[in-house]
């Protein structure tokens, strides 16, 4: 018999002082992460890996040459920016990288020239349906330069003449990634994967990057872990291409479950994507957790997926990766714009309820136990001290969601599929098995 090392209802409980100070933490942490200028290679990815690896000192830093061939992938020139602008021949500079780095589209190839206005907007993007934000813009495979702006400031740019400057390189050069690994009692590892890529976006990007890391220091003060945990910053796409490439063999071999970390940082909702299989153990665990979070969660299909999940779930490779989110990417209005802002769809609150999510799912895994009754027939509960000497509405409903726990412990089943059979939340389940396994009523053995 195994007694659990750690019941979920003594970890997980929302709300606690803790969790208030890790809430500001992770807020300070993506304050900091914010402003960096991320794409997929150079220096906004590297100083994003350092300032993660402060916060996790156990994480990795690793990179692979340009040009080298990941699958069907091969890695792109490292892009580097110094600054960008667009100004009127009067000298009036009507954008600047500046002030905001969405303002030039990633992978910008270098440019200095005069252009009439015609001909600028050629390489201006912008969207009339958000008249007020600048778009996230990107080509990364195909060399080209544009700037983004809001809607309302492009109708407004004069006729005549314009500089364009975009100060930067694209040269052979690294891309960058970091990984995490914490062994535990069984090599079976869990895999936790973010993305590092993304510039100033802060559902889409920072809340990532920083709920995993909050993620990795939890787990690396645990007293113990049942599994090993692999924890992944990449560039999305080809940051996981890369990674498989480097890692399929022990991931196919090892990986139990996974859960990619994005969008985690807004109050509004909580979503849901499967895995390809979509019925794994990370889908069973996800579905569980959000259902007993909030009944009215989004679930999605796999036909709406759009993130590193395409290439931790593709055919051949097939890890049981799903996702849990708050608002998901794509399905909010700020999405992909500058109005994806801290404060105003990031919040401390917002943050924390995606870390407690993701750290229930790994309680989950951790705990979940297959409980077998030591008795036959029920069991007498009252000289236990498990039955209330008090009959009340309350009292009643313990002692049938207990009985009702008990009624399935015949070794076949585990304690998250007892919850699911009876509807209850695992952490509830938990704490009861616990309880009837001291008192000599069930023996536990890990699932």
């Amino acid at each position: 018999m195994q007694q659990s090392r750690m019941s979920a209802t003594e970890s997980s409980c929302p709300g606690n002082a803790d969790d208030f100070g890790l809430a500001a933490e992770m807020y300070q942490w993506a304050q900091s992460l914010f402003p960096m200028c991320r794409s997929l290679t150079g220096p906004g990815v590297r100083a994003t890996l350092q300032y993660l690896q402060g916060l996790v000192p156990s994480l990795s830093i690793h990179s692979i040459p340009s040009g080298t061939q990941v699958f069907d992938w091969f890695i792109p020139d490292e892009w580097t920016i110094s600054a960008a602008f667009v100004e009127h021949e009067d000298g009036e500079r009507v954008i600047d990288f500046r002030h905001n780095n969405l303002h030039v589209m990633g992978y910008s190839e270098p440019v200095d020239r005069w252009l009439d206005l015609s001909e600028l907007n050629d390489h201006l993007h912008s969207l009339p349906a958000q008249p007020d934000a600048i778009p996230y813009v990107t080509s990364y495979y195909s060399r080209r330069w544009g700037f983004c702006l809001p809607d309302r400031q492009r109708r407004e740019l004069r006729p005549g003449r314009y500089r364009v400057v975009v100060d930067a390189t694209l040269q052979p050069g690294v891309m960058n990634y970091g990984d995490i690994y914490l062994p535990g009692e069984r090599s079976d590892e869990v895999l936790l994967s973010t993305y590092i890529c993304h510039p100033s976006l802060a559902n889409n990007e920072v809340s990532g990057p920083v709920v995993a890391a909050a993620l990795g220091r939890f787990l690396a003060t645990m007293p113990a872990r049942r599994f090993s945990y692999r924890i992944v910053f990449v560039p999305e796409g080809i940051g996981a291409v890369a990674y498989l490439s480097r890692n399929i063999a022990i991931m196919k071999e090892k990986t139990v479950a996974g859960f990619i970390v994005t969008c985690v940082g807004d109050e509004r909702t909580y979503s849901y994507l499967p895995s390809r299989n979509g019925a794994t153990l990370s889908d069973q665990v996800a579905r569980h957790v959000l259902h007993h979070i909030d009944p009215a969660f989004r679930s999605y299909t796999w036909l709406d997926r759009g993130s590193d999940e395409q290439q931790y779930c593709s055919p051949g490779v097939d890890l049981p990766v799903a996702t849990i989110m708050r608002s998901k990417y794509g399905e909010y209005p700020e999405y992909h714009t500058s109005l994806d802002t801290l404060g105003g769809v990031v919040t401390p609150t917002g943050l924390m309820g995606g870390f407690q999510a993701l750290r229930e799912a790994i309680l989950i895994l951790e705990t979940n136990v297959v409980p077998e009754v030591t008795t036959l027939c029920v069991p007498q509960l009252g000289r236990r001290g498990l039955y209330p000497s008090l009959s009340t509405k309350d009292s009643s409903d313990q002692v049938r969601v207990m009985l009702d726990l008990l009624s399935y412990c015949d070794g076949t089943r585990s304690l998250l599929g007892i919850a699911e059979i009876i509807g209850q939340p695992f952490s509830r389940l938990r704490a009861l098995i616990d309880r009837l396994s001291h008192e000599g009523l069930v023996t536990l053995r890990p699932a």
